[in-house]
């Protein structure tokens, strides 16, 4: 792919080469995100001023624009400095005045004498109940009416920008675009009603009324399906490099899974069964594996997990796990050892902390095929790591990985198949947008014997009562975690809280009963801590939000979140995931500081009334919006001008099925309608994807 097209070169030429944008627009457009012309094209306005023409201001619903046809009566200069020049008008019926602050006179005389007919449009009020327009957005003469447009669209501004510099702007970037070949599939096109890109944009920037602003009007309908479209080729293509990567045929043998079920003490539900046969299935075919397994808290990944890298050891290979932090590494290390005994598998543990000849000795064994599993953090990138026949890569935790470090994992193993775990229930219009590249099997059922955890909503200022439940409980030999809130973004205040309830705890509940894991702890101490916690040494453990991912103590039956109403839906459901997972019955106390806003309401409310992930994360959808359920900053998730993957999330499933059709019948995008993709690409700002094809 040599380079952009060249119909696209007046798109992404810059700013200042259109007609009337400045150098200090120019500015100010970038500050607003807008670079290229192509950007003023994706700025879509967001509402519209209806500027057609009535008889008389008398009789309308004020305030509001009004455009009527005036005769000019007297001019009154202010009386003070700082006072209002006001001019006296009469329309059809009624008469109002115009009004000016730090007016030039001379000026307002010229343009509004006296006895005129002017028409003027702008926002009319009532002001000590006389109507007035304060500086008028339009004053013309009746013959130039067709100066003012009758519906005038209002374009998201920012900084110093004016809506008709705006305006003119994005009307400058409209005249360039070009003409381009279509890279929707055409019946898709004919059946939605969608107009041309050209036409498509031509009718967005100029809507006629509020009907025309709908995400659901034909033009803007097919312009947010170009930015999912695009994002969709780019996953659709990552995902084929994977695929086209010499996959390995990996046939499982059983014998190891049979004694690993055979150790167990319940069966495992229909649901992991049903991803067990999906993962085997992907693993036997000579294409590489890419999927993911989304389970909610206590679904049972770790099971299916272990059982999938029992089918690469069977086949004479390898597996890696790996997970985010030391702690998550070292307590899937823990969690798996009694299931590697039973199999007979030999597993070793790698993170940053081995060093020197023990480390050595690791990798000596991992490339002479001895460790047959390995469970480490992303210590396993590094370039002295060798595998001797890697044929399963399993990732834990997956939104702090995007496709870019998907395919990283994918060049450790030639070949290997690749599985990712999130203990995180993603909307599906979501998971489209974020894992499009992989194909998902869902955890939806929970493992016989998990108790359900009572939750409540507890107000702060019956913080006495807490503690005193507390002490009760620890008198009985139960574990609590006790969550503060990260209040600020500057540590040094969460460190505060986080030892000041420590403190307040320690009075309480007496000496070593308490523990304590904040964020600016050295990573040795924090582990000593969680150990200490583990072990049942202590009884509390006070932590800000570090203990939200995968920490497994079946003892601790008691959460409490502090503040609660600070915190997210996603985040309160994984914290509240840490406790029900021995045989004792578990309660979640939410305490939050009244009054409650309505948003934080809903989300405690959801919380107390529903334990299923799925639907959490849907009303967590609902509220906050796409972009902070994965945490935009380190996601990839696309960043949409148009679409909007809410509310358009069956648009987001089209665009999937249409990318990965169009990619079956024509990989390398060669057809007429390949090559219009290409495009689209481009004027996408793909890079990846384009990179992608021409190394392709």
């Amino acid at each position: 792919m040599s380079g952009r097209p060249e119909p696209l070169f007046p798109l992404f030429a810059e700013l200042d080469t259109l007609p009337g944008v400045g150098a200090k627009t120019a500015q100010a457009l970038e500050k607003g995100g807008i670079a290229r012309p192509r950007d003023l094209l994706f700025t879509l306005p967001h509402s519209v001023i209806d500027r057609r023409r009535r008889a008389t201001i008398r009789g309308a619903d004020l305030p509001r624009v009004l455009t009527v046809e005036v005769t000019v009566g007297a001019h009154r200069a202010p009386r003070t400095k700082t006072g209002a020049y006001r001019v006296e008008v009469e329309d059809a019926e009624t008469a109002f005045q115009l009004v000016f602050f730090r007016a030039r006179p001379d000026y307002l005389q010229r343009v509004l004498p006296p006895g005129a007919r002017r028409l003027v449009s702008g926002r009319v009020e009532l002001y000590d109940g006389m109507a007035q327009m304060v500086h008028p957005d339009h004053i013309v003469a009746p013959e130039a009416a067709a100066e003012i447009p009758e519906v005038e669209p209002v374009y998201p501004l920012t900084g110093a920008l004016t809506q008709r510099t705006m305006a003119k702007a994005a009307e400058a970037a409209l005249a360039r675009a070009p003409e381009l070949d279509e890279w929707i599939d055409p019946l898709q096109k004919a059946e939605a009603g969608w107009p041309d890109w050209r036409a498509a944009l031509e009718s967005a920037h100029a809507p006629q009324g509020e009907a025309d602003l709908a995400a659901t009007h034909p033009a803007r309908e097919r312009l947010a399906y170009d930015e999912m479209m695009a994002h969709q080729l780019t996953l659709g293509l990552a995902r084929a490099r994977v695929r086209r990567g010499r996959g390995r045929e990996t046939h499982g043998t059983g014998t190891l899974q049979r004694k690993v079920l055979d150790s167990l003490s319940f069966r495992p539900t229909g649901a992991q069964t049903r991803a067990l046969a999906e993962i085997a299935d992907d693993m036997r075919s000579p294409q590489r594996m890419s999927r993911l397994l989304q389970g909610d808290v206590g679904a049972g990944k770790t099971l299916v997990a272990f059982l999938a890298l029992t089918i690469a050891v069977e086949a004479g290979g390898q597996g890696v796990m790996m997970a985010p932090t030391e702690i998550l590494a070292r307590q899937h290390f823990e969690a798996l050892t009694p299931l590697a005994e039973a199999a007979g598998v030999r597993m070793a543990l790698l993170t940053g902390r081995d060093k020197g000849a023990a480390r050595a000795e690791k990798l000596r064994a991992l490339a002479a095929g001895e460790i047959e599993v390995l469970v480490g953090t992303h210590a396993v990138f590094q370039k002295d790591v060798d595998f001797h026949d890697l044929r399963l890569a399993i990732v834990d935790e997956q939104h702090r990985f995007g496709v870019r470090q998907r395919l990283e994992l994918g060049r450790k193993g030639a070949g290997a198949d690749m599985l990712v775990m999130t203990a995180t229930p993603i909307p599906r219009s979501l998971a489209l947008a974020h894992y499009g590249d992989m194909d998902v099997s869902v955890l939806d059922e929970k493992p016989p014997g998990r108790q359900p955890i009572r939750t409540a909503m507890v107000s702060t200022e019956r913080m006495g009562e807490v503690v005193e439940h507390l002490r009760r409980a620890v008198a009985e030999g139960r574990q609590a975690y006790w969550v503060c809130p990260l209040v600020d973004e500057s540590e040094a205040v969460d460190l505060t809280a986080a030892e000041e309830r420590f403190k307040r705890l320690r009075a309480a509940l007496g000496e070593g009963v308490v523990g304590l894991v904040h964020g600016q702890m050295p990573a040795e101490e924090k582990d000593a801590a969680m150990a200490r916690f583990q072990r049942g040494e202590t009884s509390v453990l006070v932590a800000t939000t570090v203990i939200e991912v995968g920490v497994d103590v079946p003892n601790a039956t008691i959460m409490v979140i502090e503040r609660a109403e600070i915190f997210g839906l996603a985040q309160l459901h994984q914290l509240r995931g840490r406790v029900g997972r021995g045989a004792g019955a578990s309660t979640c106390l939410m305490i939050y500081q009244p009054p409650l806003g309505e948003t934080a309401a809903r989300r405690l409310t959801t919380l107390r009334d529903t334990e299923d992930g799925f639907r959490i994360a849907e009303v967590d959808l609902e509220i906050r919006g796409a972009g902070d359920l994965i945490g935009t900053a380190q996601s990839g998730l696309p960043r949409f001008r148009i679409a909007d993957m809410e509310r358009q999330a069956g648009l987001m499933s089209v665009a999937q099925s249409d990318a990965r059709r169009l990619l079956a019948d024509d990989p390398e995008l060669r057809s007429a309608r390949g090559e219009a993709a290409r495009v689209l690409l481009w004027l996408m700002r793909q890079d990846e994807a384009i990179r992608l094809l021409s190394v392709g």
